[in-house]
């Protein structure tokens, strides 16, 4: 059987011909900005430029001959068309064309009047199109009849003068012929030998001969050739209007936006595409958190009906725990790369609900001891609860011995809390053994550890944890995150021992949150006697970004429902 070769998916052309794409498109506002300079460069040279027109006339050139309806006379005899065509635009008729058009009133001088002047030959013709461009259509129709039939004109005069100098050369010739044969005439009347009578014969005949050509060059038709087009004044301006200006405008914006996309595309540091993004990390995407346009009260989505926030929260906690790396030790370190972490915080939680939700004892560490936060988002889901006997036989009330909460989840259980507090060394309380201890409470049967530490390039404390807990999870904007971030995140989890399981990645909070600065700005125009709107129902808005379209199906599994 013969294999089937596949291509990878890195090679793959219309793939990443697609990716590049969209890529592009992440830019709207500088295809936008190319498009709009495109019909404003378009409208401006249709609205600022001064109407032109052109005109017209054919001319159809012929040569001199002597009997036009004579068996295999040609009017090509002699005429070289490209030599006629410079003799066309030559300043010797401008110069009459100009002599005529002064007459007529029109002042113009002869290196003008050629300056509008364009003269072409159709292919495998005889004729010469003189096409005038003028300000007015009078003008254009005047000035091009004026240098057709100055052209005429001229090559008319041309081929006379040629005539006549081949006469007068005929004639030089005859003169002294004529006279001899009047001398013979007289020595034969006086009785001259047969000599003389033949010289004066053969002077005869030469006579004769030229006195023929000089007859048959004055017989000759010399008319130069005839107008067969006339030209009229035009009823249109010349070249593009409005309408075509304007599309060509917007199709040279367009590729004018596709360039300044594809320059900030080649110098923008960010994450491209979910295939950088992988690649960068060296781990896989495990989801992508949807958009919601309601404005929620809470940071838990889990236990929220028709949240697909949620349901993405869901397919993520099935995704590691079915993960073997995390199986193993059911340790997970949730990190932002650096900067605001409090969506690392919100996933920490809601996959600490959905673990509970499938049935595990879920144990939620704080150990943002910097900018503690979580308990406060929280709010009146948790609640205090007494330590375990080992905390309050071996703690001395400080972090993460001093305190521990409940958080209940809406129909999907509870989870344990360890919040954070502000410590004076930061490092040693997340070195401390009291840390060991929790952390290991994982290796019980059925127990998950989850770690919410601060972002891994700002701070030091996630790198002092990796040791105790390996398996990290990424959670970053992939419009925010750069290339060089996500490869130094890689090296240092390795180098501490640890390992990444994948990346998490969300729409943005300045995306998230406009939706509730709209709603407030509504309420206060609205004045505090008003209703206050009821909240919207949690949908996905669809933005276009391709990190969007990655997000996981969500699990549907029996420990999930009970």
């Amino acid at each position: 059987m013969t294999p089937v070769n596949r291509v990878p998916d890195d090679h793959d052309e219309p793939a990443l011909l697609r990716d590049q794409f969209r890529q592009l498109l992440r830019y709207r506002a500088l295809l936008a900005l190319g498009v709009v300079i495109g019909l404003l460069g378009g409208g401006f040279l249709a609205l600022s430029g001064e109407d032109t027109y052109t005109s017209t006339g054919e001319v159809l050139v012929r040569s001199a001959i002597s009997d036009p309806f004579a068996s295999g006379a040609t009017a090509d005899k002699g005429i070289n068309i490209g030599s006629e065509r410079q003799t066309a635009v030559s300043d010797t008729v401008g110069t009459l064309a100009a002599a005529t058009l002064l007459k007529a009133g029109d002042d113009v001088t002869a290196r003008d009047l050629l300056a509008g002047l364009q003269v072409t030959n159709p292919p495998n013709t005889l004729t010469l199109r003189f096409a005038y461009t003028g300000a007015t259509p009078e003008q254009s129709r005047a000035r091009a009849e004026a240098l057709a039939n100055a052209y005429l004109t001229h090559r008319k005069a041309r081929t006379e003068d040629s005539i006549k100098n081949m006469s007068d050369g005929y004639r030089a010739q005859l003169d002294p012929l004529e006279e001899k044969r009047d001398l013979l005439e007289k020595q034969i009347g006086v009785g001259a030998d047969n000599d003389v009578t033949s010289a004066r014969a053969n002077i005869i005949v030469s006579i004769s001969e030229l006195s023929r050509k000089i007859s048959e060059l004055k017989a000759l038709d010399t008319t130069p050739g005839y107008l067969n087009k006339k030209p009229v004044a035009p009823t249109s301006p010349t070249g593009p209007g409005l309408p075509l200006l304007l599309g060509l405008g917007g199709v040279v914006g367009l590729a004018l936006g596709l360039l300044l996309s594809w320059v900030r595309l080649v110098f923008d540091p960010a994450v491209r595409s979910t295939r950088e993004l992988v690649r960068s990390l060296g781990a896989p995407l495990l989801g992508t958190l949807p958009r919601e346009r309601a404005a929620t009260t809470g940071v838990l989505a889990i236990g929220r009906s028709g949240s697909r926030l949620a349901e993405e929260y869901r397919a993520v906690a099935f995704r590691l725990a079915y993960d073997p790396s995390f199986a193993e030790s059911r340790r997970l370190l949730v990190t932002a790369p650096r900067g605001d972490n409090a969506e690392a915080a919100a996933a920490a939680a809601n996959l600490a609900a959905a673990f509970a939700e499938m049935g595990r004892d879920v144990l939620l560490v704080e150990a943002d001891l910097r900018t503690p936060s979580l308990a406060r988002a929280l709010g009146s889901a948790a609640h205090e609860v007494r330590p375990p006997r080992w905390a309050a036989e071996e703690g001395d009330g400080s972090w993460p011995t001093g305190g521990r909460s409940n958080v209940d989840v809406p129909g999907s259980g509870a989870f344990a809390l360890i919040p954070g507090t502000t410590v004076d060394n930061v490092p040693r309380a997340l070195t401390s053994t009291p840390v060991g201890r929790i952390v290991a409470e994982a290796d019980r049967p059925g127990s998950v550890v989850i770690v919410l530490a601060p972002p891994v390039l700002s701070y030091a404390d996630a790198v002092a944890l990796v040791d105790r807990v390996e398996g990290v999870m990424i959670v970053c904007d992939p419009r925010e995150v750069h290339r060089s971030d996500l490869e130094r995140i890689r090296e240092i989890i390795g180098a501490s021992g640890g390992s990444v399981l994948g990346a998490l990645l969300h729409p943005g909070r300045r995306r998230l949150l406009r939706p509730e600065r709209r709603t407030k700005s509504a309420r206060r125009r609205g004045g505090s006697g008003g209703p206050t709107p009821a909240a919207e129902p949690d949908t996905l808005e669809t933005t276009g970004d391709p990190t969007e379209t990655l997000g996981l199906r969500s699990l549907t599994l029996p420990a999930a429902r009970r």
